[in-house]
């Protein structure tokens, strides 16, 4: 399965992934400076949240891609049942 993300998805999901790229780097520096822990974890949570909407975003693209891709080729029940236990597998690993 392979993912083409369009000009404003691409921004989107590389914003989203830049953002939590920060906060990580964040979280980072507020644990080697000592910072309260209640701080941290809140910085940790969005950072997370970033992550999952990210991988959201990504996996929707790909669903969207996917049925297209099958019904333009025509996919029988078969490659279809196996895409969708594919996609299933993907948004579960992010829950």
């Amino acid at each position: 399965m392979e993912l083409d993300l369009a000009g404003a998805e691409l921004r989107a999901v590389l914003n989203r992934l830049r953002r939590a790229q920060g906060q990580i780097s964040g979280v980072i520096r507020m644990i080697e400076e000592g910072r309260d822990c209640e701080e941290v974890v809140t910085q940790l949570a969005a950072a997370s949240r970033a992550l999952d909407r990210a991988g959201f975003a990504i996996i929707a693209t790909g669903l969207q891609q996917c049925l297209t891709d099958m019904e333009a080729r025509g996919a029988n029940g078969e490659d279809r049942e196996q895409m969708r236990a594919r996609l299933e597998k993907l948004f579960l690993s992010l829950a």
